[in-house]
């Protein structure tokens, strides 16, 4: 699923810089003028605010606005590799299930909630993602918003719905929630402040708890749960990822006249370690196969499983600076929403860490 993702991600970007915007002009025959190529929408001179939220003296930027033929290939193609994902996803994952009616399951405690925080994250810098590929191709802020945005909660509720007909899984609240998070976040800020003053960053290092994958103990069949290979860990292997909560100090506390380098930020981190089950690091009891809530065991010698204890599970927190690729001044206007996209990757920087069970300090001069 993740290198499908990330494969969409590739394939998006190429028909993005292949795509030019559109070149149309405004029929002025009466005083509310109409996009002579724009069947969708209708735009009038004070361009209102979206959904009534309305930013700094109720102005967008001065953009060209309406649908134009490149925004159409965009979300075209956007929709048509997001069928082909969830089709493979649930022949993948799926198909080899039992399925039933829909049903809830209460997943909250999973992973120390780092699961939570990536679903987050996720559907914001989707939701970037999406945006920029709109704006790139000359659609105006107000429809890049509100069609470029829910790109990444779009692709989360039909994953929430398979797990939902699933018996293995069920539809998560405590998903849906961060899923509407992270959306909410980006458009609330692009609406408001027409760029993002607090963005939600990823970072991570191999945290070795990967090589704990035996799911059965009788049959030493491997399930990787914390991913099978490096690209995997990348978005499985819980233990390893941080997300981070990045903010703009200039833009949010100081004027535009401040010397401060507005690239130069702050970002609280939270992430977890020591994890090989989703609720704890127990050997198996019982019957295996009755419940996949264990710890994975690790195959030091054959036939022999060896288990990471429970309290090693431990949260951490961090406080570290924050550069911000995305404010690094750019002349060039399909570089600068690059830069904006790759910039939900956490530069590696000095960071201070707290872990509130051991109430413990440590120094790290560069954290991945």
């Amino acid at each position: 699923m993740i290198k499908r993702l990330i494969s969409f991600l590739l394939l998006s970007f190429f028909i993005l810089n292949q795509a030019k915007p559109a070149n149309y002009t405004i029929s002025n025959q009466s005083s509310n003028y109409v996009l002579d190529l724009n069947p969708f929408f209708v735009d009038t001179p004070n361009k209102s605010s979206l959904a009534g939220i309305s930013g700094p003296d109720d102005k967008w930027p001065d953009e060209k606005t309406g649908f134009n033929k490149s925004a159409a290939i965009v979300l075209g193609t956007e929709a048509a590799i997001i069928t082909g994902i969830m089709t493979s996803l649930y022949v993948s994952w799926y198909s080899g299930t039992e399925t039933g009616d829909f049903h809830f399951y209460n997943d909250n405690n999973e992973w120390l909630q780092m699961d939570k925080f990536g679903h987050a994250n996720s559907c914001y810098n989707f939701a970037n993602i999406g945006y920029e590929a709109l704006s790139m191709v000359g659609l105006d802020e107000k429809h890049s918003i509100l069609y470029g945005a829910p790109l990444g909660i779009t692709i989360m509720t039909m994953v929430e719905i398979f797990d939902a007909l699933s018996s293995e899984w069920g539809f998560s609240w405590g998903d849906m929630g961060a899923n509407i998070f992270g959306t909410g976040l980006f458009m609330a800020q692009q609406a408001y402040w027409h760029e993002q003053r607090l963005a939600l960053k990823y970072s991570y290092h191999y945290s070795g708890c990967s090589k704990y994958d035996v799911k059965n103990p009788l049959t030493m069949e491997r399930d990787y749960i914390m991913g099978k290979d490096g690209l995997d860990r990348l978005y499985e292997d819980y233990s390893g990822i941080t997300i981070w909560l990045a903010c703009d100090v200039k833009s949010l506390f100081m004027n535009d006249k401040s010397r401060y380098p507005s690239w130069l930020g702050w970002a609280i981190g939270y992430g977890a370690e020591g994890m090989t089950g989703e609720f704890n690091n127990n050997a198996p009891s019982g019957h295996v196969g009755d419940d996949g809530n264990w710890g994975r065991g690790w195959e030091d010698t054959p036939g022999h499983l060896t288990y990471m204890p429970n309290d090693a599970r431990q949260r951490r927190l961090f406080l570290a600076p924050d550069i911000d690729i995305s404010r690094i001044p750019c002349k060039n206007k399909t570089l600068k929403h690059v830069l904006r996209v790759l910039s939900a990757i956490k530069i590696p920087t000095p960071t201070l860490e707290y872990r509130p069970g051991e109430d413990r300090l440590a120094w790290h001069w560069l954290y991945f």
